[in-house]
């Protein structure tokens, strides 16, 4: 049989206006990465900084 994963579905959130705008899948083995990712924002219509939120 295979081992469970320790992989988690989280969403990266806007700073600017809160808008959660991606869903990606991060490895939380050793403890939830503290990632920053400059992604496009459809409401800002620019390139700004996303943070990792949890639903």
């Amino acid at each position: 049989m295979a081992k469970a994963q320790k992989r988690e579905w989280v969403w990266l959130e806007c700073k600017d206006c809160g808008d959660r705008n991606y869903r990606t899948e991060v490895n939380v083995q050793g403890g939830t990465p503290k990632i920053e990712l400059k992604k496009f924002c459809k409401r800002e219509r620019k390139r700004t900084i996303h943070k990792i939120r949890r639903k």
